[in-house]
């Protein structure tokens, strides 16, 4: 009988075999060979989730201790569990994987060596070891001896839960369990848990050393200078940051420190619906040997990805080393960022497709989160819906929203950071009347901002959301810049986006104590006299 420790206070795992820090090419043959994966004709391995396609938010615990009781912004993102009730639940899935072969993969979440944390993931599929090693940064052979998690995460996707016995809402469950450093997961196959519950114990733990965690993309100019991208998955995150003309930190996950930025990850994890190799081609060129495509279809004849195929989810997602990337910094690690880009995808159509910010309204929006969520991110969501995620991450954000806000507002203030609103949704219209943003429009807005070719131009002031839209833009019609202006029925416009200026008030009454010059960036609706 194998055994390896658990956590910090010595627990062990009985397993009849672990495979410790498998070659990726041995994990692939693992795959093809026992867990039904498939090699495609550019060399990925495509493998099929199953049921579970996308993350399941309602299926995401926090284990309620007395060290971390007071500091969780509990709400129905954050659910407790009880420590008896997951006691309870790991000694299940410890007696499930006794029996078993299970792969150990262990690597370190942080780049920055003063901030990063060892981590020892253990799966039952290698697929997802796989997917552990891509997205994690790979530890140095002589930081492998005698290695030290400081954080545990045992996948065990065929256990399943009984809801009734062990107080879970389904058969998967994600429990974060900070007294004893492990995750569990169990019940899905979707790689995402693995990748977004470590992010989530950073988020939890780097505010308490002064450095702000971020849901964003990062990358760097010729110049060294850093733009960051917020955004919730399906607003561009990833597409945008891939930029031929800088290099990429990192495309998820990121801390922000006195000096400077580092990416938690050592991969990517893409969403490659309807990925183009003209609009995409970095993320393209990195799905190659070595890459893990999650429920992307593949042409039986020729073996060829179809992007376009969403027969089983349209969160199909692809994974693989940073490296990959072209141009990319292996480090890590960045410069203080000088330039900050909120995404949204508004399925209203009424924010402007770019926008400049005050640190306040740079606040209030990061509080808000506002964006329309895309089919596929999540189970069940089907036709794009309104949301408010506070921190562009709100699942993943365990802290009050003030906290994480607060280090915002302070490094902005520091550090004399530009901040600016893209709308990569709808035009010409809401949803189903208007179209999605021309992708080239929003890399020429995003690339301007960077450039600081909109510090140079005239603004004007939106009378509903107070936002800085600039009169011109190089290489986008002036038209599109001011969204009235591209409508069919500008009445229409204001009453829609009454409506959204009203949910973002509605939304924001949640958090308490928040200081009147960022309560001054709240949108207001127009008269409805000036409404025809």
């Amino acid at each position: 009988m194998n055994r390896l420790h658990a956590s910090m206070d010595g627990e062990e795992i009985q397993c009849s075999k672990i495979h410790y820090n498998l070659p990726i090419g041995q994990l692939i043959s693992i795959a093809v060979e026992k867990e039904n994966g498939y090699i495609a004709k550019n060399g990925a391995l495509c493998v099929n989730t199953g049921k579970y396609t996308g993350r399941s938010p309602n299926d995401r615990f926090i284990v309620d201790s007395s060290s971390v009781h007071q500091h969780i912004n509990w709400n129905k993102a954050n659910l407790p569990m009880t420590m008896e009730n997951f006691d309870r639940l790991y000694s299940k899935v410890l007696d499930y994987i006794k029996g078993k072969e299970v792969f150990a993969f262990e690597g370190f979440a942080g780049a920055d060596k003063e901030y990063r944390m060892p981590v020892r993931v253990i799966n039952e599929f290698a697929f997802q070891n796989l997917f552990a090693q891509q997205m994690l940064i790979k530890a140095k052979t002589e930081e492998l001896n005698d290695f030290n998690p400081g954080f545990t995460i045992i996948a065990v996707p065929d256990f399943k839960a009984d809801p009734k016995v062990d107080m879970t809402n389904s058969e998967a469950f994600i429990v974060l369990n900070f007294e004893k450093n492990i995750v569990l997961i169990g019940g899905t196959k979707y790689c995402g848990e693995i990748k977004k519950s470590i992010f989530t114990v950073m988020n939890y733990l780097l505010p308490f050393k002064g450095v702000l965690p971020m849901h964003c993309s990062a990358n760097m100019g010729q110049n060294g200078e850093v733009t960051l991208f917020f955004g919730l998955s399906g607003t561009g995150k990833t597409t945008l940051s891939a930029d031929d003309d800088r290099r990429l930190i990192g495309d998820d996950e990121h801390g922000w420190t006195d000096k400077g930025v580092f990416n938690f990850e050592g991969g990517c994890y893409a969403k490659c619906i309807n990925l183009s190799q003209e609009n995409e081609p970095q993320i393209w060129n990195a799905i190659r040997e070595g890459a893990l495509l999650e429920n992307v279809v593949i042409d039986e004849a020729t073996g060829e990805p179809d992007y376009d195929d969403d027969r089983y989810t349209e969160n199909t997602r692809a994974a693989f080393p940073v490296e990959h990337i072209e141009n990319s910094i292996l480090e890590g690690m960045g410069g203080i960022p000088k330039t900050i880009i909120f995404l949204t995808a508004d399925a209203t159509g009424v924010l402007p497709p770019i926008s400049r910010l005050t640190k306040e309204q740079a606040m209030y929006h990061f509080m808000s989160g506002y964006t329309s969520k895309l089919a596929g991110t999540e189970r069940g969501i089907v036709d794009p819906k309104a949301t408010f995620s506070t921190c562009f991450g709100s699942p993943f954000m365990l802290l009050k929203p003030q906290v994480y806000a607060k280090l915002l507002g302070e490094k902005i203030d520091k550090n004399d950071a530009k901040v600016f609103l893209v709308n990569t949704g709808w035009a010409s219209g809401s949803y189903g009347i208007g179209s999605r943003m021309k992708l080239k429009y929003t890399r020429a807005m995003v690339r301007a901002a960077m450039n600081g070719q909109l510090d140079e131009v005239a603004y004007i002031t939106d009378p509903i959301f107070g936002l800085a839209i600039p009169k011109e833009c190089p290489n986008v019609p002036n038209l599109v810049l001011n969204p009235p202006n591209t409508w069919y029925s500008i009445d229409e416009y204001y009453r829609k986006a009454n409506n959204l200026a009203e949910n973002f008030g509605s939304n924001f009454k949640q958090f308490e104590g928040v200081s009147e010059d960022i309560l001054e960036a709240e949108p207001e609706k127009m008269l409805e006299e000036y409404i025809i």
